[in-house]
């Protein structure tokens, strides 16, 4: 039996948002308090969304985005970025909230999560061709050099935080499928075209579209 209910989930914010953040949060504390992780385990994920929608960042908040920390065995997890959780080695994220947000709302397993890479690596794709750059959202680099939206100290997930975390993806559960059920749209998608994975489709914007969007990624056009 799952530890999340989905029947019980419905909406409570944008993505980045802080009801958002705190329902999923919420969600992960749950679920790794039931998996009894051992306490050998020092691990953090932290997602951290660049350029948010102004609404986004109300009474002073300073990022967009979510943590989980597990240190020494023990879980946390909150709305924000804290630097005890992105010291610890583990999945860090550091990217455009436009860039991602829309097709973040999209339940899927596996194969689903397969296609949304392939339709994201594609929009990057078209981005750097049509600003004739090769890192549009000025992304760190990694050691050899590329852009990348890992930040350091990377470490590999636990198997026992990734087999609780992702328990039940292919049936419609999981930590991404909770967020995704978690989140309400936003307006700045409302008639850019998509792929069947809801991720933008640069090739297919008018030019006022896609200027528009490059904008809220934080790109200079």
């Amino acid at each position: 039996m799952s530890v999340i209910d989905m029947s019980t989930l419905s909406s409570v914010g944008e993505f980045g948002s802080k009801a958002w953040g705190e329902a999923c949060a919420e969600a992960s504390i749950k679920i790794l308090k039931a998996a009894n992780l051992p306490k050998s385990i020092n691990w953090a994920f932290t997602e951290d969304y660049t350029y948010p929608p102004p609404r986004l960042m109300e009474n002073g908040r300073k990022h967009a985005g979510y943590y989980i920390m597990v240190k020494d065995g023990e879980v946390s997890a909150g709305d924000e970025i804290i630097q005890e959780a992105r010291a610890l080695p583990g999945f860090h994220v550091q990217l455009p909230w436009a860039y991602i947000a829309n097709q973040s709302g999209v339940i899927y397993g596996q194969a689903g999560q397969q296609q949304r890479s392939k339709d994201e690596a594609k929009l990057m794709a078209s981005i750097v061709e049509f600003l004739g750059r090769e890192n549009p959202f000025n992304l760190s680099l990694d050691k050899n050099g590329n852009p990348t939206y890992m930040l350091e100290p990377i470490g590999p997930w636990p198997a026992e935080v990734g087999k609780a975390l992702g328990a039940g993806s292919e049936e419609g559960n999981g930590l991404h499928n909770i967020a995704a059920t978690l989140q309400s749209d936003s307006q700045e998608f409302t008639g850019l075209p998509i792929s069947e994975t809801k991720v933008p489709l640069f090739t297919e914007m008018s030019e006022s579209q896609k200027k528009s969007f490059l904008s809220i990624c934080g790109a200079e056009v």
